[in-house]
């Protein structure tokens, strides 16, 4: 589903990863409070990288979003794996915060190698509303949230990732760039902000390569977060079933597009390898899903299969849900 600008690697990496794959490399995950963020600092301390995990919600401070999931509770997870990680609280809405973690990083490691911006703010998405009927202060709050943060974190962190070459952005976006291009994406601030992420891989892209550097952007499927389970009232044991029954109806939850759904982990395996990969230049300014990371360096969810999303969702719109059968497509 993906639109790339030049061809990517046309086959798996020749070496599988090691779980030393990444050591002596450095990382910053933002938006590692939970779902992918989360899921992506896990997976690359596990690869040995040490690994600054940032998010706004602490146990005495929750975020806005109302969830109890906490920064350093995805610290205390990568310790008690026996990885290496540092979680500090960020607004990085902040322009001098963001600032001071990319110099806290810089005096204790002197040096940035990898670069995860994963704030989405798809919390303050008004469905169903156009733009007039928007409420305009919760629109820009989520290009703020969505966007913005990701622009903060960039102009502050990479100056400090060039000065190694190798350096590596990720943009985690919603969407692959061919979807978004033939896709109004819910509403314009939502369409916005998801386009705007994507466009600032690919322009990255361009500044960064005369320093060897790589910037891409990345798209789970139909996520299966904590947010996306609690939302639709469904666990981990229950979601499939429950999908399932509502096949053609509508104005249903959970949707029966959610059948295709992914945990968090295939994104964060693909990205991982992609980090790994000494042959990631190849990628840059090219957008792609968590499914092509999954096919091109042989990986799969935690179930075993590999959800292909954007082909799936794309193939409903013409065909009939009854004869379309999830399966087909892991």
């Amino acid at each position: 589903m993906s639109a790339r600008s030049a061809p990517g690697p046309a086959s798996p990496a020749s070496a599988p990863l090691t779980p030393t794959g990444l050591s002596g490399r450095i990382a910053l995950v933002t938006g590692a409070t939970r779902g992918a963020g989360r899921a992506i600092a896990r997976e690359l301390a596990a690869s040995g990288a040490v690994v600054y995990c940032t998010g706004r919600s602490t146990a005495q401070a929750p975020s806005d979003y109302g969830r109890t999931e906490t920064v350093e509770e995805t610290a205390q997870l990568i310790r008690a794996a026996g990885g290496t990680a540092h979680p500090v609280i960020v607004d990085h809405l902040q322009v001098e915060e963001v600032r001071a973690l990319i110099q806290r990083i810089d005096t204790e490691q002197g040096r940035l190698d990898i670069l995860i911006n994963d704030i989405g703010g798809e919390a303050y998405v008004e469905f169903g509303k156009t733009l007039w009927d928007s409420d305009l202060a919760a629109g820009r709050k989520l290009f703020d949230t969505g966007f913005s943060t990701h622009l903060n974190t960039s102009h502050a962190a990479l100056p400090l990732l060039i000065r190694s070459s190798g350096g590596l952005v990720v943009e985690v976006t919603d969407g692959t760039r061919g979807y978004n291009a033939s896709h109004f994406r819910e509403n314009v601030f939502h369409d916005l902000t998801k386009t705007a992420v994507d466009r600032l891989a690919f322009a990255q892209g361009h500044e960064l390569a005369p320093h060897g550097g790589t910037a891409v952007s990345v798209s789970p499927g139909w996520l299966r977060s904590e947010m996306m389970l609690d939302g639709f009232g469904v666990t981990e044991q229950t979601w499939r079933t429950a999908a399932e029954a509502n096949r053609g109806k509508t104005e249903v939850v959970p949707p029966y597009e959610f059948v295709i759904s992914e945990t968090p982990a295939m994104l964060a395996r693909g990205i991982t390898a992609l980090a790994a990969d000494p042959q990631r230049t190849a990628w840059n300014t090219l957008s792609m899903s968590s499914f092509e990371l999954a096919q091109h360096y042989g990986l799969t969810d935690v179930d075993g299969s590999r959800p292909d999303a954007w082909r799936f969702i794309t193939d409903l719109e013409t065909t009939d849900a009854a004869t379309l059968e999830a399966s087909d497509y892991r």
